[in-house]
């Protein structure tokens, strides 16, 4: 594969970056600590065509490849990675509607949700069912026309603000063969949703529980067939790995070039900071690592764009080493502030706890390793 971005790609950046500082990096300090959601900015977003990144034209789409879409997280991430990452979730749960849904679904949920006039949730974790995601007791039972959903999920990003939520819930037996998945409107009777939560990071968009005490829902809202569901859930979260890896990506490349700027202002013994040879190794070291993760993560995009059988193992690599990475670099851009990267102006240490949770999220970078080696097991069994 070519590692130079195409002219095409290279505008698709370009508009990106251009978004994330006019419209992402004047405001996200103050989202953060305000707690405030930008509905007006995310359908901005969507009117430039980065709420339906890798959906069809005909259903308002953008049709980029997943490998345009890590360019486009990743630039956006330099303005908000809290924002970026949520528009990530957002195309994660579009492009599963559009990958399969029914010709109905699509036509009613994918114009609105490519616009972001409409926004979506992600729902599969759970108290008792985080990383074990397929032991999961959210139950949907057919009655007639109709399923009734009882359960709760646990940390879903945009809950209480999202127009539709991609739930999973069991149909069947024990384990992922008895999971389905469900298109569940926010206006569904029975849905509510708890408290936003306090967090670390990530406080520009909300986080809550999603409760379902006997939500009824017809039964065209089961995505695909029953039983389908935990193979949808990793299909998407294949994708959904690549995009908070470049997410983490964009918000160090942020970091790291608010600490260049800074080193080149401040003085100390008689000359800024980046004079000094100490301070000029740890940059030499942090652009290194970053361009690695920014590879990798071209690489495992690729691959999922081409279908490559060994996507799922290099997504989960891409993820674990982008993330850890991304984290690092931001939290060394913060020392090189000194006392300063410490205080909320200069916005690096808005970096440094939104990325913390990209190692958490999307599969914890345990979970990571655990799909990497065993397919390296398999590979040689």
């Amino acid at each position: 594969m070519s590692f130079e971005l195409t002219d095409d790609q290279v505008a698709i950046r370009d508009m990106a970056l251009s978004f994330a500082r006019d419209e992402l990096a004047p405001h996200a300090v103050e989202w953060d600590q305000t707690k405030h959601f930008p509905l007006d900015t995310l359908r901005a977003a969507g009117e430039l065509g980065m709420g339906g990144i890798y959906v069809g034209e005909e259903h308002g789409g953008s049709a980029l490849s997943r490998f345009d879409a890590a360019v486009i997280f990743e630039a956006l991430s330099q303005g908000c990675p809290t924002i970026a990452s949520y528009i990530s979730i957002h195309n994660m749960v579009a492009g599963m509607v559009d990958s399969f849904g029914t010709a109905e679904q699509k036509a009613h949920w994918l114009p609105r949700l490519c616009r972001m006039e409409w926004r979506a949730s992600y729902c599969l974790t759970e108290a008792n069912a985080g990383s074990d995601a397929a032991a999961l007791r959210t139950r949907a039972v057919r009655d007639g026309d109709h399923y009734v959903l009882n359960g709760a999920k646990q940390f879903i990003s945009g809950a209480g603000s999202s127009d539709l939520y991609f739930v999973m819930a069991r149909t069947g037996e024990d384990g992922p063969k008895g999971i389905s998945a469900f298109l569940v409107p926010s206006d569904t009777p029975g849905l509510s949703f708890g408290a936003n939560e306090h967090k670390m990071g990530w406080n520009a968009q909300p986080t809550r529980a999603v409760i379902l005490e006997d939500a009824r829902i017809p039964a065209s809202a089961l995505l695909g067939e029953e039983g389908m569901g935990f193979k949808f859930a990793m299909k998407g979260l294949d994708g959904g790995r690549i995009n908070i890896a470049a997410c983490s990506i964009g918000g160090a490349q942020a970091a790291l070039d608010a600490a260049l700027k800074y080193m080149g202002e401040r003085k100390a013994f008689g000359q800024t900071l980046d004079r000094f040879q100490a301070l000029q190794f740890r940059i030499a070291d942090m652009a290194t690592e970053l361009e690695a993760a920014r590879t990798f993560v071209h690489r495992a995009a690729a691959a999922l764009d081409a279908k490559h059988p060994d996507a799922t193992r290099l997504c989960a690599m891409a993820k674990r080493f982008a993330t850890d990475t991304g984290f690092e670099v931001a939290n060394n851009a913060l020392q090189l502030f000194g006392g300063y990267g410490y205080l909320s102006d200069y916005g690096v240490e808005k970096i440094v706890r939104d990325l913390r949770v990209h190692q958490i999220l999307e599969g914890t970078n345990e979970v990571m390793r655990l799909i990497v080696s065993r397919s390296e097991i398999a590979r040689m069994a």
